[in-house]
C-alpha cells in the first residue's frame, strides 16, 4: 500500500496554518511519516535486451544497412493507378460515406498526386503515420487521429489488485448497502428544476422599495445636492475643465439622441471624454428633471482598473465622495451605496446580474464601453441586449467605441443612429523601427554567430506561419532601405519579428530620457514576463537605475488596484515617470502626462484551433486600430512622439481590426452561461452573434460540457451544471472545487481553484530561473504535481503571514505576494459561493470538510475529476518518458512545470490544465495520477468490445483485469456515481452517514495503487 500524505517539502521551513473558520485545518505534527513515490529526475539505465528503442536497431550511419533498408522500403511501395483513384474519389463524392481511409504505401510523389486530386474534387486530405495511412474526407481533418495511430493510438493497461484489497473493498461495499438510496425515490432538492440561479445584485430597483411620494422627495434631494455640489469651488474648476472636452460640445445632441432613440452608437477619438462625460450627462439630466429616484445607470468596462479609475474621476468631477451617487463594482471589490445612481462595473459583473434578473428590471440606462475591443463578454452581452430591447422599450442602450467602426454595431441594432466625437490631442509624430534605429544609432546584434544573412534565412523558416513576419523577411534590405545608413541596414538584417528585443526597448527609453524633453513614457509590452524582465534591466542600468530621476511603474491587470492607481499620479519635479504596460493601457485608462509612447507592436492574444482542440495565449501582431489607440495615448498635454519598434512595412500590412475574441477562444464557459440564462440551444443563440463562431468550436464546447456532466444528452443543464453556473470560473475548475467540498478536502480545492482561476503565483526572475525552478520543485516535493506545488506555496505563505514574514517568504521562494493575496481573497469568495448553494455549512467545524485534505491520493483524484478529459499517457521510452494524448498524439511537458525534469514517473497518467501550441505542443499545470483515480473519477466506464475489460475516452484507454476485479470496480464506480448524483441534487446530504462505506472503499482503492507502470 502506498499512503501519501500532503506534508510540506523538506526545503520549505514552514508549517501549515489555519485557512478558514476558527479551528486549524492541518495539524502536521499528528501525521505519520508518509511513504513517498519518488520521481526519477536523473533517468535510469536503459531497458534490458536489445530493443534499440522498440522498433529494431536503426543504423542509418552504416552504408550497407542503409542501402538494404532503402531497397526494402522501395520494394514496399505500391503502384499508384491515377484512373482507379479518380473513380474511388467519384464514388466517395456520390456516396453517403464521409471519408476514405487508405492503408497502402505510395511514393511521396504519388501521395502528392492523390492529395492534389482530392483537393480539386473538393475534399480534404491528410497523411498519417508517416504516410502509411492516407485519409480523404468531406470534412476538415485534424493533425492527429488516435484511431489511426497503431503504435500510440490506444493503451492496454492491466489492473493488478491483490486478493486482500479485493476482499476489503467487497466488505466495505457490503457495509454501505442500503445507505445510498435511489435518488428517484425522493429526498432530493429541486435544484434540477428551473430555479433562478444566484447572481450579483448590481442594483435593486428603487420602485420596489419606496412609495411615489418618497421617490419625489428623494428626487428633490438629489437635485438639491447636485446643485450644491456644482456651486463649490472644486466643482467649478472641474466644470471649466469638462467644458474644454470635445464631448461637452456634443452634450445637447447626445441627450436628445438618447431621449429619442432606444439604441445609440457613439464613437469617439482618444481623449474626447466619452467614457467620463456621457454617463455623467445622463445622470445630471435625470436628476435635474426630477427623475433621479428612478434613475439607474450602469456603465460596463472590460477591465477592473477601468471601472475603478473612471468611477473615481466622475465622482471627483461631481465634487462627491466615491461610493455616493457614483460607485463601482468589480469582482471581490465594490464601492457603492443605496444612493448610487451611476454604477461602473465590469462586463462580467453585469452578466452575473443577468442570471438573477434577466430583464434588468430597474435599470434605466445601460452604457457598454470599449465595444471595439470585441471581448467575448461584450459580444455575448450584445446578443442578450438585442433580444431584451423589445421587452424593455423603456431601457436606453448606448454603445461606445474608441474607433470609427460604428457602422458595424449600428447595423446589428437595426441601423441605430450614430454620433462621432472628435479627439482632443496634440499632434503625435511617428517613428518606425528604421527611423528609431537611424535616430538613436542603436546597433542590433544578430541572434546568430554566423553572418546576418544566414540568421535571416533561419528566421524565414520560423515565420512561415506568421504572414506579417514573413513579409519583412522577404524584403531586400539593401534596396528597400537604401536611403538609411549602413549601420541601420545591418540592424534591420539582425532584427527578428518573432522575438521582442528588450535591449532595444531599454535603449529607446534611455534615448528619450537623454535627448527628448520632459514628459512621461508609456511602453506597451506583451505581458508580465516582459514587464518584469524590463524592470530588472532598468534597475541595473547605470543611467535609468537612478531612482531619484526615474519612477518606473508596471501596469498589468493582475496587479492590485491600489498599485495600479499610482500610474495616474504626477511625479515630483525633475522626475520622469516610465509606465511599463500591456494592452490594458490602450483604451479607457488615460495617463494624462504621457508624451512618449513606445509600441512593440504585439499583444498576448488567445487563439483556438477548433479542429485540433488547441487553445493558446501567445504574442501576436496587433491591428491598425490598436496601433492607433496606442499612438493616441501620447499628446494629451503637448505634442507627442510614438516610437514603433517594428518596420512601417509591417504596420501597413496589419489587419484593420483585431479578430473578435469569440472567434478565437474555447466556448465552454460561455456555453454554460447561455444555458444558465435559459437562452435556448447554444448553437442557435451564438448564431445571432455579430460575427458567429465556428460551429465546430460550439460543438467542441457542448461535447466537453457533456463529458464533465454539466449538460445531458439533450443539451440541458444537469444539477451539476446548474451548480457550476454559480461559480465564476472555468467549468472544469468549478467541478474540481465542488468535488473537493463533497469529498472533504475543501482547503486544497479552494486554494488550487483560486490559483487556476487567477494566475500562477510563481515568478521567474531574470538570470535566476534555475534557483526559482528549484524553489518551485521543493514545494511539489515528490508529488509530481504543479497543483500540489501551488497548494504548498500558499500554505507556506499563510504561515509566514501569521508571523509577519510574508514578504521575506515570497522573496526567498520567488512568489508574488500580490497574487497570493488575491488567491486568499478569492478563496473566501469561493467559500461563500459554496455556502450559498449548500455545499458548506459555515456553522460546522472546519474539520468536517477537511478529513482528506492531507491525503495526496484523494487530492489528486479530485484534480482528476475536474481536469478530465485532459489526460496524458506516460509511456517509458528507454531512459525517459514519452507523453501522448488522444487529441494530438505526442506532447511534451511545459518547461515551467515541476514535471519537466522528471524522466520516470511513478504513476501512468497525468491530468493537465491546458495544451499550449508553440513550436511543439506542451501541457501546462500537470499532476501524476493512478489508474484507480482515473477509473473512479474520470469519464464513463464503457465495456470493451472484446468483453474482457473496460474502456475510457472512446477506447483510447483500455483496462483489462480478471472478471472479479472488473466487476468490483464497476460496482464501486456505480455506487460512487449514485452517491454523487444524490449529493449534487441535495448538497445538504451528510456523506459520512449516507455514503461512508462507499467513500472509505474509494480511499482504500486509491491507497492500494501500484506505483510502477
Amino acid at each position: 500500500m502506498s499512503l501519501r500524505l500532503l506534508v510540506a517539502a523538506p526545503l520549505i521551513k514552514t508549517t501549515t496554518a489555519s485557512l478558514f473558520f476558527t479551528s486549524p485545518l492541518f495539524n502536521l505534527s499528528t501525521l505519520s511519516t508518509p511513504m513517498s513515490r519518488r520521481p526519477n529526475y536523473q533517468g535510469g539505465r536503459r531497458g534490458g535486451g536489445r530493443g534499440g528503442g522498440g522498433r529494431g536497431e536503426q543504423r542509418w550511419w552504416d552504408p550497407v544497412w542503409r542501402a538494404e533498408r532503402l531497397n526494402k522500403m522501395a520494394a514496399e511501395v505500391e503502384v499508384f493507378d491515377k484512373n482507379e483513384w479518380l473513380g474511388k474519389l467519384e464514388q466517395l463524392k456520390r456516396g453517403g460515406g464521409q471519408e476514405l481511409v487508405i492503408k497502402q504505401i505510395f511514393s511521396r510523389a504519388d501521395q502528392q498526386t492523390l492529395s492534389d486530386m482530392a483537393y480539386r474534387n473538393g475534399f480534404h486530405f491528410h497523411a498519417y503515420n508517416k504516410g502509411k495511412t492516407l485519409v480523404v474526407s468531406k470534412v476538415p481533418l485534424p493533425d492527429y487521429r488516435a484511431d489511426l495511430d497503431q503504435r500510440h493510438g490506444s493503451t492496454q493497461k492491466e489492473i493488478q489488485m491483490s486478493t486482500e484489497t479485493e476482499r476489503r473493498l467487497g466488505k466495505l461495499l457490503d457495509s454501505s448497502r442500503g445507505a445510498v438510496l435511489n435518488i428517484d425515490s425522493g429526498g432530493a432538492s429541486s435544484l434540477g428544476s428551473n430555479e433562478p440561479l444566484l447572481g450579483v445584485n448590481v442594483r435593486e430597483p428603487v420602485s420596489t422599495l419606496i412609495t411615489n411620494s418618497e421617490k419625489q422627495r428623494l428626487s428633490l434631494e438629489l437635485k438639491q445636492r447636485q446643485e450644491n455640489s456644482k456651486a463649490s469651488d472644486v466643482a467649478k474648476k472641474m466644470q471649466s475643465f469638462r467644458e474644454k472636452l470635445p464631448a461637452f460640445k456634443e452634450r445637447s445632441r447626445f441627450l436628445k439622441a438618447v431621449a429619442e432613440n432606444q439604441v445609440l452608437v457613439v464613437s469617439g477619438e482618444t481623449g474626447c471624454g466619452k467614457t467620463t462625460q456621457l454617463p455623467q450627462f445622463i445622470l445630471e439630466e435625470e436628476i435635474s428633471c426630477l427623475r433621479g429616484a428612478d434613475c439607474s445607470i450602469i456603465c460596463t468596462q472590460p477591465r477592473r482598473i477601468s471601472a475603478i479609475s473612471v468611477a473615481a474621476r466622475v465622482s471627483s468631477e461631481r465634487g462627491e465622495n466615491l461610493g455616493g451617487t457614483v460607485g463601482y463594482q468589480i469582482r471581490l471589490e465594490a464601492k457603492r451605496s443605496s444612493e448610487t445612481r451611476l454604477l461602473f462595473c465590469t462586463t462580467g459583473v453585469l452578466l452575473r446580474q443577468l442570471v438573477q434578473e434577466p430583464e434588468l428590471t430597474g435599470v434605466s440606462h445601460l452604457l457598454v464601453d470599449e465595444i471595439h475591443e470585441r471581448g467575448i463578454n461584450e459580444d455575448f452581452l450584445l446578443i442578450i441586449l438585442r433580444d431584451l430591447l423589445p421587452r424593455r422599450p423603456d431601457l436606453r442602450l448606448i454603445l461606445m467605441s474608441a474607433t470609427i467602426n460604428a457602422d458595424l454595431f449600428s447595423k446589428y441594432f437595426g441601423n441605430a443612429p450614430t454620433i462621432h466625437i472628435p479627439g482632443f490631442t496634440f499632434p503625435v509624430s511617428e517613428l518606425f523601427l528604421e527611423d528609431v534605429l537611424e535616430k538613436s544609432c542603436y546597433i542590433m546584434k544578430s541572434e546568430s554567430n554566423y553572418y546576418q544573412g544566414n540568421s535571416r534565412r533561419r528566421r524565414q523558416q520560423e515565420s512561415r506561419k506568421d504572414p506579417l513576419s514573413e513579409l519583412f523577411e522577404d524584403v531586400d534590405i539593401e534596396t528597400h532601405y537604401k536611403n538609411y545608413s549602413t549601420s541601420t541596414r545591418h540592424s534591420l538584417e539582425a532584427w527578428s519579428a518573432s522575438q521582442l528585443d528588450l535591449n532595444l526597448v531599454e535603449a529607446t527609453i534611455e534615448y528619450i530620457c537623454r535627448h527628448e524633453g520632459d514628459g512621461a513614457i508609456l511602453v506597451f509590452l506583451t505581458g508580465w514576463d516582459d514587464i518584469s524582465k524590463l524592470i530588472d534591466k532598468v534597475k541595473v542600468n547605470n543611467f535609468l537605475g537612478d531612482r531619484g530621476k526615474f519612477l518606473v511603474l508596471p501596469l498589468h491587470g493582475s496587479l492590485p488596484t491600489i498599485n495600479q492607481r499610482e500610474i495616474f499620479d504626477r511625479p515630483p519635479p525633475n522626475k520622469r515617470k516610465i509606465v511599463l504596460a500591456t494592452n490594458i493601457a490602450e483604451s479607457s485608462i488615460t495617463v494624462d502626462d504621457v508624451v512618449y509612447v513606445i509600441d512593440c507592436g504585439k499583444a498576448k492574444e488567445a487563439s483556438y484551433d477548433a479542429l485540433n482542440k488547441l487553445a493558446c495565449l501567445l504574442p501576436s501582431w496587433i491591428s491598425k486600430a490598436s496601433a492607433h489607440q496606442r499612438r493616441g495615448r501620447a499628446g494629451r498635454v503637448q505634442p507627442g512622439v510614438c516610437y514603433r519598434l517594428y518596420p512601417k512595412i509591417t504596420y501597413d500590412a496589419m489587419l484593420e481590426y483585431q479578430l473578435p475574441e469569440i472567434l478565437r477562444t474555447p466556448l465552454q464557459e460561455l456555453s454554460l452561461h447561455i444555458k444558465s440564462l435559459q437562452l435556448g440551444t447554444v448553437g442557435s443563440f451564438l448564431a445571432k452573434a455579430l460575427q458567429p463562431p465556428d460551429p465546430l468550436s460550439v460543438q467542441n464546447a457542448i461535447e466537453l460540457l457533456k463529458t464533465i456532466g454539466a449538460l445531458d444528452d439533450m443539451e440541458e443543464l444537469t444539477p451539476l451544471g446548474r451548480h457550476l453556473c454559480t461559480l465564476p470560473m472555468d467549468p472544469s475548475i468549478g467541478k474540481m472545487l465542488l468535488m473537493g467540498a463533497i469529498f472533504q478536502c475543501i482547503n486544497p480545492a479552494l486554494t488550487i481553484a483560486a490559483a487556476l482561476a487567477h494566475r500562477d503565483p510563481f515568478v521567474l526572475p531574470l538570470n535566476r530561473k534555475e534557483i526559482a525552478d528549484a524553489a518551485k520543485k521543493s514545494f511539489a516535493g515528490d508529488s509530481c504535481s504543479d497543483h500540489i506545488a501551488l497548494l504548498k506555496a500558499f500554505e507556506g505563505y499563510k504561515n509566514a503571514k501569521q508571523n509577519g514574514k510574508e514578504r521575506a517568504f515570497c522573496w526567498e521562494n520567488f512568489l508574488s505576494p500580490v497574487t497570493l493575496q488575491m488567491m486568499e481573497d478569492m478563496r473566501m469568495n469561493f467559500l461563500d459561493l459554496l455556502s450559498d448553494i449548500g455545499f458548506v455549512d459555515k456553522s460546522r467545524n472546519a474539520s468536517a470538510y477537511n478529513q482528506y485534505s492531507n491525503d495526496l491520493e484523494m487530492v489528486c483524484a479530485i484534480l482528476c475529476a475536474g481536469l478530465y478529459p485532459n489526460v496524458v499517457q506516460c509511456k517509458r521510452r528507454g531512459k525517459g518518458t514519452a507523453f501522448y494524448t488522444k487529441e494530438v498524439g505526442k506532447v511534451d511537458i511545459h518547461p515551467s512545470s515541476v514535471n519537466a525534469g522528471i524522466h520516470h514517473f511513478p504513476l501512468p497518467y497525468l491530468v493537465y490544465g491546458e495544451k499550449v501550441k508553440t513550436n511543439g505542443i506542451l501541457v501546462r499545470d500537470s499532476t501524476n495520477i493512478s489508474d484507480y483515480a482515473l477509473l473512479m473519477f474520470g469519464g464513463n466506464l464503457i465495456p470493451s468490445k472484446s468483453g474482457d475489460g473496460i474502456e475510457m475516452l472512446e477506447g483510447y484507454i483500455h483496462f483489462s483485469a480478471p472478471k472479479s476485479v472488473i466487476d468490483l470496480i464497476k460496482k464501486l464506480r456505480g455506487e460512487l456515481d449514485k452517491l454523487l448524483k444524490r449529493k449534487i441534487q441535495d448538497p445538504g446530504l451528510d456523506m459520512s452517514v449516507a455514503g461512508d462505506g462507499v467513500v472509505s472503499a474509494v480511499v482504500e482503492l486509491l491507497h492500494s495503487q501500484n506505483v510502477r507502470y
